[in-house]
């Protein structure tokens, strides 16, 4: 259990990608690690695109980034949804100013754009929000993940083992974020 006390944070909002928002929590809790689904509130039922519920523990404005050692945010639509919440964008600042790895996937680069924090980094993601992270100052580039210091990224559910892996890796200290 390579991540035994490890508390990681993952954003949702309605329309996550199923896939994108399950796998990378089961791999996380199979590695020991604890997972807090976020949301706007604390016991909101979620679906996914594929209508696959999940069930939030904590509110976005009751968490503070100090408490977690790492930060997930999957893809979907949920990603655009996200965007809009203040503290989505303040949280994801704090995680991104203390060097926590943060991993997102497929169009959740675009709360990684809206935070502010993509200039000067090499990512990959979705090919569809390419030119998103372009213009935001972001070099892409087409790899099943990419790890560039502190921020891993994935494009799409093929990709979810080796993108899994590099998060584990980094929160357990053995990536290069």
């Amino acid at each position: 259990m390579e991540l035994r006390g490890k508390k990681i944070l993952a954003f949702t909002e309605e329309e996550f990608e199923d896939l994108e928002m399950w796998y990378p929590v089961l791999r996380l809790r199979e590695s020991g690690a604890q997972v807090d689904i976020a949301a706007t509130g604390a016991g909101k039922v979620l679906h996914g695109k594929y209508g696959v519920p999940i069930t939030s523990d904590v509110g976005f404005d009751d968490v503070s980034s100090a408490d977690y050692d790492g930060l997930y945010v999957p893809g979907g639509w949920a990603p655009d949804k996200l965007r809009r919440y203040p503290q989505v964008l303040r949280l994801t600042r704090e995680f991104h100013e203390a060097g926590k790895p943060i991993a997102q996937i497929c169009h959740a680069g675009w709360v990684l754009i809206s935070a502010g924090i993509v200039k000067g980094y090499t990512m990959t993601s979705t090919p569809g929000i390419r030119d998103d992270l372009e213009n935001a100052g972001a070099a892409w580039i087409d790899e099943e993940v990419v790890i560039d210091r502190n921020i891993i990224s994935g494009r799409r559910p093929p990709d979810l083992p080796a993108f899994s892996k590099a998060f584990v890796d980094a929160l357990a200290g053995g990536g290069q974020a």
